[in-house]
């Protein structure tokens, strides 16, 4: 029963770990790609296009990071307000709360003598009986109280890690029609990796997943390009 637990503990936080790195690489891969491109249009100087591209990193990986902390502290705060009410409904609304931990027992098939055990021994313990009413009542299970702050971590880094690669090229050509070549190979290439390995983990078609990330990829730094090129002339 515990390896059962110790399992499924880890499976999650394996799974929010995933989707904090998603969302920072997806955006950081494409926004700033999208930038330089945009940039290329319209300046013919590398040092403008890196300038600008780090301050863009450095203040969406903020952003971005900041968002990934009020998620996870909305998430505890929702959770805990949760159990407060359910406290209260224990407490002062004993027989309506009988009433629904024993139609969960009997929408799970138990015989009536059953449920009325059981129900028995949970409410025995207010504490026991309010989790097990947060778990199968609301399907609320307990978030991490470190969360909030490992997913601003994570979300943050993996922005910056992604934006780092759509602007490396920049770095070392002077010519930024040169650089934005660059830039776009490395950038769709990565995309079109990450894309396939975040669809072969999430169950979906690997390929048409890479192809779709790619794609997107393509189209924003496109769209930046073409505007920018409109507005230069």
């Amino acid at each position: 029963m515990s390896e059962s637990v110790l399992h499924k503990e880890t499976h999650l936080r394996s799974s929010d770990m995933l989707r904090d790195v998603v969302i920072g690489m997806s955006d950081g891969l494409t926004v700033p790609f999208a930038l330089a491109a945009g940039l290329s249009g319209a300046v013919v100087s590398s040092n403008i296009i890196v300038i600008a591209g780090i301050a863009e990193i450095v203040a969406g990986s903020i952003a971005m990071g900041l968002g990934g902390y009020l998620s996870g502290k909305t998430e505890q705060d929702h959770y805990h307000s949760e159990v407060k009410r359910e406290e209260y409904e224990v407490e002062h609304m004993r027989a309506e709360e009988i009433s629904e931990t024993k139609e969960f027992f009997a929408n799970i098939g138990l015989s009536e003598q059953v449920q009325e055990q059981a129900t028995h021994e949970i409410a025995q313990d207010k504490k026991r009986w309010v989790d097990f009413m947060m778990k199968y009542e609301l399907g609320l299970e307990q978030p991490d109280p470190k969360r909030a702050a490992k997913s601003a971590l994570n979300i943050g880094i993996s922005y910056i890690v992604g934006g780092i690669i759509p602007l490396s090229p920049y770095f070392f050509i002077s010519n930024t029609s040169e650089a934005l070549k660059c830039s776009a190979v490395a950038t769709l290439i990565c995309l079109f990796v990450f894309g396939w390995f975040k669809s072969r983990i999430t169950g979906v078609n690997a390929w048409w997943g890479a192809i779709r990330v790619t794609l997107i990829g393509a189209l924003a730094a496109g769209a930046a390009f073409g505007v920018a090129k409109l507005f230069g002339h």
